[in-house]
């Protein structure tokens, strides 16, 4: 065509430049401009940088503006856009910075919808702190962010299902109270992710608030939004806020579907809210939401755990009657609920009935319909029954399943090694428990928390101190943080040992790693030093607690009194005694029984606590008031004693068990002289039901003669000869030890 005299016109030059360009080949598409000729404009250079863009020779098209500029030739708003937009077609996020702020400067302004693409583009690739500054750019370019743009944003940052990190999540709160002032609304996928998020990170208040004010702003959420919101709350094990959505959206005329009424019954079954659970399982019947087999199962699980089996078998049997079938996790949960209601030997037969075809009639109840994959036990059933023939100290049982999931290529998981190595320590079996560890570790499970705290137990109990500060150093080792139960343990089991002096110093060490010392950990440190004759160290301790926002309780002041009363500091005790009565004292046993947990059992046991719990539904704080009254008497204060009795006669019910107490204070008082008021306590004493003991007949017929009363004395003595009484053994009379 050049050779024959003819010229292409611009615009059929400027397509075959850009044609050139795309394969890569400017070099001869500047050759073709310099023969025709030509001097291009704007939109020429402009066409050629969009074919550079797209064979992805962006140092090339980045080097044309410079070209452009060199031949007059000022780049415009769609040069830079088109350069923009190739950099980000070929997700060139980097040189996309760089012609952003660029075009910018120069006065180009790049359109909403790339703005948008922009923020998408930067969310995907995880650079969230810049998408949020492109809203900021966005504004100075005179572009409002709108729906769109704010949309992108937080559903980029909320809308994995990894939660984002606590800056990044602040990026997207930022983001919606901008957009909230704007009159901008949220999507019901990004209100759902959102809330997730607020949640997951512990800000339940501002989840729910969520809801409420994309409603003022005309959102209306729909059954999936509420409850995904309510799962969300309920995994965050926050049942009271989820029972109050979930009464709000019923109000709001959205009607919740076998999902959420699902999400509410397992929840609340778990928290052990059985009958708020039934409650609403009848209510979807009612309303003709058909419950599905995790609706059953979850609350035939609950019954089953509740030992009410009669109500578990009754559900099960109505799940079938409306042609549920139950699956593998109906039969792990039956396993599960008859091992934790104690039916081990059930919860056997239900696992032998899923393995063989036989009859076993005291389970065949379950198996009246039945899937054959259903019948295949997984790992999860073979852990639930582990974990249940461990705690019942079945140890053998459990390990022979671990042999057997073998023998069917079913792999043990983390649960069930640790269900087996905490077993074996149990039952005293440290051997055979570190033969697990070992077979644990060779299929590459890490020992955890829970693997660590079973062995760290067994340890101390074996006395095997040494060994027990390697595995904690091992812990550290392998980046596996105590938590403050296995510190406590160590704590405790130091103490027991004596050796006070390592404890505090693992006590100290426990804060330095960022693990904060609970009124556990505090009460069997003041004990140790208690019992180590170093009560100040004791109350210096329980001072500091104070300081540390770790409020004393019931069982803290009981050591502490018992310490004061052993080393005859009553008047401390009593001071102690007085400030429990204002602050921690527990005025019901069901208060006193939340008081106990997260103690050492035979730690409770060694304060004489854990039969006041089981003997009667009294007021818990008789032992500390006996162990005073013995105290007084033993320094001769009879009046304190008498003080601190008429406190107890007081209570509503005094236990029979306080019956040690009268009798020793009717024999400090007939030793005393003071006869008339040991008859009162003795009338007192029998009136309630008390047994007395024969010494305190013997001291009261003393008392008597004593103060010259003779003839009642032998009046005494007849009568007391003429009951039929089975006398008690004389005790000694317990001190505070």
């Amino acid at each position: 065509m050049s050779d024959a005299g003819f010229h292409m016109d611009g615009y059929t030059l400027r397509c075959y430049a850009y044609s050139l360009c795309r394969m890569g080949q400017w070099r001869e598409a500047l050759t073709l401009i310099e023969k025709e000729e030509c001097k291009p404009d704007t939109a020429f250079y402009t066409k050629m940088i969009s074919g550079l863009c797209e064979a992805s020779l962006f140092e090339e098209a980045m080097d044309f503006l410079n070209r452009m500029r060199a031949n007059s030739c000022i780049p415009n708003v769609v040069t830079y856009r088109v350069l923009l937009c190739g950099c980000l077609n070929k997700r060139q996020l980097g040189r996309c910075k760089r012609v952003l702020n660029m075009m910018i400067t120069e006065g180009c302004y790049p359109s909403p919808s790339i703005f948008s693409s922009l923020v998408h583009a930067y969310c995907k690739s995880g650079d969230y702190s810049y998408a949020f500054k492109l809203l900021k750019k966005m504004t100075k370019c005179g572009c409002q962010p709108g729906y769109v743009v704010y949309n992108i944003l937080i559903g980029g940052i909320c809308g994995n299902e990894e939660l984002p990190s606590s800056d990044v999540l602040e990026l997207a709160e930022n983001a919606y109270n901008e957009m909230l002032a704007a009159g901008v609304i949220l999507n019901k996928i990004n209100v759902s992710n959102f809330a997730r998020c607020l949640c997951g990170v512990g800000k339940f208040e501002k989840a729910c608030n969520i809801i409420h004010e994309m409603m003022r702003k005309g959102f209306i959420p729909d059954t999936s939004t509420y409850s995904k919101v309510i799962a969300h709350l309920c995994n965050a094990s926050k049942v009271e806020k989820a029972f109050l959505l979930f009464g709000e959206m019923k109000k709001n005329c959205v009607v919740p579907d076998v999902y959420t009424y699902t999400i509410l019954i397992d929840s609340f079954c778990k928290a052990g809210l059985i009958e708020q659970a039934r409650n609403w399982f009848d209510e979807m019947v009612k309303v003709g939401c058909a419950p599905n087999v995790v609706t059953y199962t979850a609350l035939i699980h609950a019954y089953l755990k509740a030992r009410k089996v009669s109500k578990a078998d009754e559900l099960f049997e109505m799940m079938l009657s409306k042609g549920c079938i139950p699956n593998v996790v109906t039969y792990t949960a039956l396993i599960d609920g008859h091992c934790k209601a104690g039916q081990i030997e059930k919860a056997c037969q239900i696992y032998a009935r899923m393995c063989i075809n036989a009859e076993i009639p005291d389970v065949d109840l379950y198996f009246k319909v039945v899937d054959s994959d259903a019948k295949t036990p997984n790992v999860f059933t073979y852990g639930a029954l582990v974990d249940g023939l461990c705690k019942a100290h079945k140890v053998k049982e459990a390990h022979d399943l671990l042999e057997a999931m073998s023998v069917v290529g079913c792999k043990p998981n983390q649960v069930v090694y640790d269900a087996l190595i905490d077993g074996f320590c149990k039952v005293g079996k440290l051997d055979e428990a570190q033969e697990v560890f070992s077979k644990m570790s060779e299929h590459g499970y890490s020992p955890n928390i829970y693997t660590y705290s079973s062995l760290i137990d067994r340890l101390f109990k074996d006395k095997r101190l040494d060994l027990a500060l390697k595995v904690l150093s091992k812990m550290l080792e392998n980046s596996c943080a105590p938590n403050v139960v296995i510190y406590t343990e160590m704590i405790d089991g130091l103490c027991k040992a004596g050796k006070t002096d390592e404890a505090y110093k693992l006590m100290l060490m426990m804060e330095e790693k960022g693990c904060y010392p609970n009124v556990v950990t505090y009460t069997a440190m003041i004990d140790g030093f208690g019992k180590a004759g170093k009560i100040n160290k004791s109350l210096e301790l329980l001072e500091q607690m104070g300081s540390k926002g770790v409020a004393p309780n019931f069982i803290t002041y009981s050591v502490m009194i018992n310490h004061c009363c052993i080393v005859g500091l009553l008047d401390k005790a009593y001071e102690l005694l007085e400030e429990m009565k204002q602050t921690y004292w527990p005025r019901h046993i069901a208060s006193y029984r939340k008081v106990i947990e997260g103690f050492n059992k035979e730690f409770i046991m060694s304060l004489g606590l854990l039969d006041e719990v089981g003997k009667s539904e009294s007021l818990p704080v008789i032992p500390v008031y006996r162990v005073l009254i013995y105290n007084f008497i033993k320094a001769g204060r009879l009046e304190m004693a008498l003080q601190l009795h008429h406190e107890i006669a007081s209570f509503s019910q005094v236990p029979a068990a306080y019956c040690s107490a009268y009798n020793a204070l009717i024999q400090s008082l007939s030793l005393a002289r003071k006869v008339n008021k040991a008859f009162e306590l003795y009338a007192d004493m029998t009136r309630m039901g008390g047994v007395p003991e024969l010494s305190t007949f013997i001291h009261l017929i003393k008392g008597l003669i004593t103060v010259n009363k003779w003839e009642e004395a032998l009046q005494l003595s007849d009568s007391f000869c003429q009951m039929d009484i089975q006398w008690l053994q004389e005790k000694e009379t317990p001190d505070a030890a």
